[in-house]
């Protein structure tokens, strides 16, 4: 007897000005299967899991679920037919803490401290790190995907859509939420996979459809075909390697000196005695799990935070340390935060005008905006890094995530600075722009450029860094040459233990005293 398909999607076509999202896409997933969706920025996939998840309404096609066919007008009836989703970009009220943010998807009749303990419980059973009480704005962008993560766990779905859920994940939190979605599909929930990395789509999926333009150009056995074969389904080709690193490095540009700071947030982590340089013509990794003090030292060498103590950050051999964000601007100091939508850029202003929030060369005297050398400045970014947009006044929102990545970045290098800080720079990104955007880090530092990486994608820090180090509840760890890091290593370094960490040594004075 044939087994009925836990989703059925037939001629599914959606429309926007100037974009054809869906080009009659049909699609069906087994139960109990992992089933992978892989596509470039833009190639319809996010428009598609919100049309099964009832966020968005399709112009043609049906959906059939568990043999049934469905019209879904909200998430809430996606949710009570069993389907569940965690989005690439969160859907979280920054002012409420985790609790309260859960609590509103759940039945009327259910308590806040019921809420809080299934939290707790579900979170120590997967490994997640989650606290309740904690404000949702006082979470780096790694534990709001826990959070989105064991709020839709704790639905039970019978089909869960992921959307990039490993992007700021650490490799052993990774693999424990492989061991998560593996028991789910071993109970008969079927599982939507939204990644860029191939890696881990041919280590999870049983099936891999490909998207292009808004169509299906394919589904294969991802664990028949090689990474290779699976970036010419997407992209047409596979991306080049980066080049080597011809240049050696020069001077301290950047240095922090003993770097004590309090985090300004109720639930930060504060920063203890962090050293660390910064040489011309390198680029140098910072490795760790989400909310270790990744903020506090964004914020630090970023200028957002302007209260260092005297000495303790340098650029060029200059105490930077109260200096605001436009004044290390002007010194060469460029920054690319983690968030793109409203830190990275304004989502409801056009490229051309989100240029202005670190950039001036278009701006005349009296503050007078030229206009035509703006939106000239922004067509040139865009086509040098091959950014997917109707053009400069297109607003930001209007971008996938790729692609406006692609535009921040190179908003960023094209002001050829003296060093450039950026936070997760390929979070979210397809395999096409990835490398596009590691090749423009790898040039920048051949220009002579000092970059400094954080990201917890340890793969693209061991691709694209000459030296690593690792952050852990706020102390920095030596820094190791990638040429002598292994995946073990930093993996033990990111609990703290390094060598001669205090970290270290506290534990083996619990131990001891135990």
């Amino acid at each position: 007897m044939d087994v009925i398909p836990r989703l059925e999607l037939h001629g599914i076509t959606k429309r926007y000005p100037g974009v054809l999202a869906n080009d009659h896409v049909s699609l069906t997933v087994a139960p109990g299967s992992i089933h992978a969706v892989l596509g470039e920025n833009g190639a319809g996939k996010s428009t598609l899991m919100k049309i099964i998840y009832g966020v968005v309404q399709p112009d043609e096609g049906t959906m059939r679920f568990d043999g049934r066919e469905v019209h879904l007008k909200s998430p809430q009836q996606a949710r009570e037919l069993g389907i569940g989703m965690v989005f690439q970009h969160f859907s979280l009220f920054e002012t409420l803490t985790v609790a309260q943010n859960v609590w509103l998807g759940l039945q009327a009749d259910t308590t806040l401290r019921e809420v809080s303990a299934a939290i707790e419980a579900k979170a120590r059973e997967f490994g997640l790190e989650v606290d309740p009480a904690r404000p949702v704005h006082t979470l780096s962008v790694g534990e709001r995907q826990r959070v989105e993560i064991v709020r839709a766990l704790l639905a039970q779905p019978r089909l869960l859509i992921l959307d990039e859920p490993t992007s700021v994940l650490t490799p052993q939190a990774v693999q424990r939420l492989f061991g998560v979605l593996r028991q789910l599909a071993a109970q008969g929930c079927s599982i939507l996979y939204i990644s860029h990395k191939l890696h881990e789509i041919r280590a999870l999926c049983d099936t891999c459809t490909v998207m292009r333009a808004g169509r299906i150009t394919g589904t294969v056995d991802p664990r028949a075909v090689d990474n290779a074969e699976l970036s010419r389904l997407m992209i047409g080709n596979e991306p080049p390697p980066l080049p080597p690193h011809r240049r050696p490095a020069g001077e301290v540009v950047l240095a922090l000196r003993g770097l004590s700071l309090k985090s300004p947030h109720e639930f930060g982590t504060d920063l203890h005695g962090v050293d660390l340089t910064l040489r011309a013509g390198e680029i140098v990794g910072v490795a760790g799990v989400s909310g270790n003090g990744q903020r506090e030292l964004l914020a630090a060498l970023s200028g957002e935070d302007t209260s260092a103590p005297p000495g303790t950050v340098w650029l060029d051999g200059r105490d930077i340390g109260r200096a605001h964000p436009g004044q290390r601007r002007r010194l060469g100091l460029h920054f690319v935060p983690e968030e793109r939508l409203g830190r990275g850029a304004v989502p409801t202003l056009g490229l051309a005008h989100n240029l202005l929030l670190t950039r001036s060369e278009a701006v005349g005297r009296g503050g007078w905006l030229r206009l035509g050398a703006l939106r000239a400045q922004a067509i040139g970014i865009i086509e040098r890094y091959g950014v997917k947009t109707a053009g400069p006044d297109a607003a930001a929102q209007s971008l996938s995530g790729g692609n406006l990545q692609k535009f921040i970045v190179g908003r960023e290098i094209d002001a050829q600075p003296r060093v450039l800080v950026v936070s997760q720079p390929t979070w979210g990104v397809d395999v096409g722009a990835a490398a596009q955007i590691r090749a423009a880090l790898v040039a920048l530092r051949e220009a002579g450029c000092a970059v400094l990486v954080v990201s917890e994608e340890l793969d693209e820090l061991f691709e694209l860094c000459d030296r690593l180090v690792v952050l852990c509840k706020g102390h920095l760890s030596p820094s190791v040459p990638v040429a002598e890091a292994t995946v073990e290593l930093i993996g033990a370094w990111m609990s703290g233990l390094w060598p001669g960490s205090p970290l270290a040594h506290a534990e083996e004075e619990h131990h001891g005293a135990a």
